[in-house]
């Protein structure tokens, strides 16, 4: 890590706050504004119009719907042909790794596999306990690795590579792992991330065709278990994915993209570097380091490219309890503000094109987005609880617009996420039905609460990567075999 710290002193505003200029004063404090006059006129205002907060999120969530699904119709079209590659890539992929003997065998069976093998698998071991040491010893026949070097390779797998460090947390072991790998790209994939055979494959191609490429993501898929619980948790959320992968590429499509996620993503190496790597006292380092890069590429005058990839997927293991759900979502919520704030020099900049003028004025209105949701809810029981019907009535008729809008973008969403994954029996229509006539009053209400706990993770100081439950991974695995 230390051979980076000059490289994110030199490129991360945290290190070097520039001035903030006048246009993101005004974005943001008109997004406070906004919200406090409309919650003032809840107690003046009488009718619809005391509902206004509710008013402001229903629009501004339907405008954020129209824009994603204009950008994504281009998915209905038959793909066009892919340039071909200027050279082979050389692909390495970071398994970063903390107490996850129990899932790495998946893991590392589902990289195995790959129709494309990777020409070097790295695990960045962050200082396990917990019989990981052992699990890559006897069962994959690696020598035992001193702290802070790689081993070589085994004759069992030659392509495998152990990385023994102290514990410091994931972006530093995934900084360590990129330092000690020679290949032009770097994958990262989360311990309890499951590939689909083609990704690699998928990700080669991207990086050889494309030489401004620096950052791509692939398609992910949540799993949380077969506890009913856990499977209430994972058809909420694999509808909320796909709604998300179809936003990133909406973004994608005006060069504004800028959520690649860590847990299955590709980076240029050069790039990566010359940046500093992962910021380890960001919550979400794989979010913050995009932003950086397209920091450091307008400063230099570099017309870097960035993308998600409907043919890399794979599945990935998510929250199947609440507690662990809010637990993540205060994480990743906490971090987007870290960032926002980090960044606010960037909103409203027109050098940054779209992705200045638009997606980050988006951003700074998602920072209260759950505030505006929950205060809108909040206004609802209350009129319900008063009885009063006066309100209460165009409200409902608001909302049963509201809806009927969501459940035609839900099953859009459905079609469309088919056509560009390549799968015709990926999700379910009538899922997608149930999941939008349920959403708004519970899975919503739910994502709105962990990301008011964000605002405390923001505040307080940062959460850990601590030891996790991977169930959802383990039992994905199991029904492989």
């Amino acid at each position: 890590m230390d051979s980076l710290a000059p490289a994110l002193a030199a490129s991360s505003p945290r290190l070097s706050p520039p001035p903030t200029p006048l246009s993101s004063l005004l974005i943001h404090g008109c997004v406070l504004a906004l919200w406090l006059l409309l919650f003032a006129a809840s107690f003046r205002l009488g009718g619809v119009l005391g509902w206004g907060v509710g008013i402001a999120y229903i629009i501004y969530d339907t405008v954020l719907l129209l824009f994603v699904g204009w950008q994504a119709r281009d998915l209905l079209r038959a793909p066009a042909p892919q340039p071909p590659a200027h050279q082979r890539a050389t692909l390495g992929v970071i398994v970063a790794a903390y107490n996850e003997a129990a899932v790495l065998p998946a893991t590392l069976e589902a990289l195995l596999r790959q129709t494309d093998a990777p020409d070097r698998i790295l695990i960045a071991d962050d200082g396990s306990d917990d019989g990981t040491a052992r699990l890559l010893t006897q069962a994959y026949g690696l020598q035992p690795a001193f702290p802070d070097q790689a081993t070589a390779s085994g004759d069992r797998y030659p392509a495998l590579r152990w990385l023994r460090l102290p514990h410091g947390g994931k972006a530093r072991a995934l900084n360590a792992a990129a330092l000690q790998l020679d290949t032009q790209i770097v994958l990262t994939v989360d311990a309890d991330t499951l590939l689909e055979p083609g990704a690699i494959a998928a990700f080669r191609r991207a990086f050889a065709a494309e030489p401004e490429l620096v950052a791509a993501t692939g398609v992910l898929t949540p799993v949380c278990g077969n506890a009913r619980g856990a499977r209430t948790l994972q058809w909420f959320q694999t509808y909320e994915y796909i709604r998300n992968f179809l936003s990133r590429y909406a973004w994608m499509r005006v060069d504004s993209l800028l959520l690649i996620s860590g847990a299955f993503a590709g980076f240029r190496r050069e790039a990566l570097l010359a940046v500093g790597g992962f910021d380890p006292e960001c919550l979400v380092e794989d979010y913050e380091l995009i932003h950086r890069l397209r920091r450091h590429a307008q400063s230099h005058g570099r017309h870097w490219t960035f993308r998600v990839l409907g043919g890399a997927q794979a599945r990935t293991d998510a929250p199947a309890t609440i507690p662990a759900f809010l637990r993540q979502r205060r994480r990743w919520f906490g971090g987007f503000l870290q960032t926002q704030y980090w960044y606010r020099s960037l909103v409203g900049d027109r050098r940054y094109g779209l992705l200045g003028t638009l997606m980050l004025p988006v951003k700074a209105v998602d920072t209260l987005q759950p505030l505006y949701g929950l205060t809108a809810f909040g206004l609802l029981l209350t009129y319900l609880l008063r009885g009063q019907l006066s309100v209460l009535a165009p409200v409902s008729a608001l909302i049963g617009a509201k809806i009927a809008v969501d459940i035609a973008y839900h099953l859009a969403s459905v079609r469309l996420y088919r056509r560009w994954v390549g799968d015709d029996h990926r999700a379910s229509f009538g899922a997608a039905l149930l999941a939008a006539l349920a959403e708004p009053f519970t899975f919503q209400l739910l994502r709105h609460s962990g990301a008011a706990l964000g605002w405390w993770a923001f505040l307080a100081g940062r959460d850990h990567w601590g030891r996790q439950t991977r169930q959802g991974a383990l039992e994905a695995a199991e029904s492989d075999a």
